[in-house]
């Protein structure tokens, strides 16, 4: 039996308040008021050059070299953009998770004849990302949407309207991701273009990790995990269907992302062909 689940933070947005009371002396209401929002605090720090966001805690939730505010700057999130190996000219790319918007305006920037959509239930880091983190306005190819990953990606309009798919969605413990049932899986496998990629940032060291990849196992065709980076971060790519890598044309698309993006492609190259 397959349970939906929402995010923390969309439970603590919807979650009826006390109910009417028993006693027949009293009337009872007519709705039950929704409970206010429930963030953790969103907080910033910057050590040489580079600024990160926290979720009110130690762990890094994105970061940004301020000189350089395009450039993705964790090897994780680089490591996010691997699906660029298997799809050059994507025309809808998606991110669950705006974080410090690095794979946002990555993607806005490299792939101008895109559409680009970020979800992201927090308006604090929404607004944070326009503040301090140079996230670009939103015009006819970017989209920063205000709402929970789990209703979007089960909208039935989305059903195989993604060509590149990136889900980053942790709480502010950082331990896992909020979103990890096989019908989330699911629903992520079913929004993708035929040749749509999911690319998902995991937690290798720690519980959540095994529990993501039987759920990806269970939805996807195939499941490639990336070599651990940052003491923890994995990044695994899904596809919908399996197929045998052609890995003298991966290290030659690699080559090319290099040359036009300088992110290290060689190295993903390598991470996929360590799972043959």
């Amino acid at each position: 039996m397959l349970i939906r689940r929402k995010s923390i933070e969309a439970q603590a947005n919807t979650k009826a308040g006390p109910g009417p009371d028993k006693e027949k002396s009293k009337p009872k209401p007519k709705t039950a008021a929704p409970r206010k929002p429930r963030f953790a605090p969103v907080t910033l720090s910057e050590q040489e050059g580079i600024r990160y966001l926290h979720f009110g805690t130690e762990w890094v939730q994105g970061a940004m070299r301020i000189r350089k505010p395009d450039w993705i700057e964790l090897e994780y999130a680089q490591q996010m953009m691997s699906w660029m190996l298997f799809n050059d000219a994507p025309a809808n790319i998606v991110q669950l998770g705006l974080g410090t918007a690095a794979l946002t305006k990555f993607c806005y920037r490299q792939f101008p004849e895109a559409r680009v959509t970020a979800v992201e239930l927090n308006p604090s880091v929404i607004a944070i990302c326009n503040s301090m983190f140079k996230l670009p306005p939103e015009d006819d190819r970017l989209s920063v949407l205000e709402m929970d990953a789990n209703d979007y990606i089960h909208d039935p309009q989305r059903a195989g309207a993604i060509d590149a798919l990136q889900v980053d969605l942790y709480d502010a413990t950082a331990r896992g991701p909020v979103l990890d049932t096989p019908e989330f899986y699911a629903a992520c496998r079913d929004s993708l273009s035929d040749n749509g990629v999911l690319t998902v940032n995991l937690f290798g060291d720690h519980p959540s990790y095994a529990k993501n990849l039987k759920a990806m196992r269970y939805a996807f065709g195939q499941v490639i995990s990336l070599p651990e980076v940052h003491d923890g971060n994995v990044v695994a790519l899904a596809f919908k269907h399996k197929f045998e890598p052609d890995f003298p044309a991966l290290y030659e698309r690699a080559a090319a992302i290099t040359a036009a993006t300088k992110l290290p492609a060689k190295s993903w190259v390598n991470g996929i062909k360590s799972n043959f």
